[in-house]
């Protein structure tokens, strides 16, 4: 775990690139709530309103929760990323840790407050928003229109872009999430995960190590199973 100042640093740096003047720093210092999370801890948030959670370090899973205690993982979250977790509504939200995880949390609306006239910090704020937008429209696809080959492929191509890592002509990926929580996310069963996997590995696309990394050996073939349209990047 980290210490409450390294959270706090890491927390101003992704808003505006360390370049948050020592008043606005402090301001938010006060505003905001450091939690350090176990593997499978809840973060408890203030439900009343929409929370800006910052990760400093680990990795989390937003879940929803309907009626009769049903649950839906939303979308996986790392290192670095600014999540907005929504105030109770027709559903409630938790995030929770998927290893031991460091976060910022406060009110959007007061960090919105406190950024003020700040472009750098609003401009953060968009780009974060702007990208969770878009997850949330590939996700929306996926699951109206994709097979679930097409629905792993793409959570694979996606995951390779958020957390993989260059190893040689290969990609490296850890997946702290487990196979039920993929699942979950992409709308389909444990054993239709755990059965695309196998058929990815046996053509030569992946390799697994263990359950927690995969790396993917041709990620063109990949991405070419993920029904995205030709040509796009």
């Amino acid at each position: 775990m980290l210490k409450q100042t390294q959270i706090l640093d890491r927390f101003a740096a992704r808003l505006a690139s360390g370049e948050i003047c020592d008043a606005s720093r402090l301001q938010f210092a006060a505003a905001s709530r450091v939690v350090s999370l176990k593997r499978d801890e809840q973060a408890r948030l203030d439900e009343s309103c929409d929370q800006l959670v910052f990760l400093g370090s680990g990795s989390t899973k937003l879940v929803a929760r309907a009626s009769q205690d049903r649950e839906q993982v939303i979308a996986f979250h790392f290192e670095g990323d600014l999540v907005c977790v929504p105030a109770r509504a027709r559903h409630s939200y938790q995030l929770v840790a998927l290893r031991e995880t460091d976060i910022v949390a406060m009110p959007f609306d007061k960090v919105v407050e406190l950024a003020g006239e700040q472009r750098e910090i609003l401009v953060s704020l968009l780009d974060a928003m702007r990208a969770s937008l878009a997850r949330c429209r590939e996700k929306a696809i996926a699951l109206g229109r994709k097979t679930a080959p097409e629905r792993v492929a793409s959570f694979l191509v996606d995951m390779a872009g958020r957390t993989g890592k260059i190893d040689g002509k290969a990609i490296i990926l850890p997946l702290p999430m487990s196979r039920r929580d993929i699942a979950d996310s992409l709308g389909i069963t444990i054993e239709t995960v755990s059965r695309q996997l196998t058929k990815l590995r046996e053509s030569g696309v992946i390799e697994t190590v263990g359950r927690s990394q995969i790396k993917i050996l041709d990620l063109t073939t990949l991405t070419e199973g993920a029904g995205f349209l030709s040509g796009a990047s």
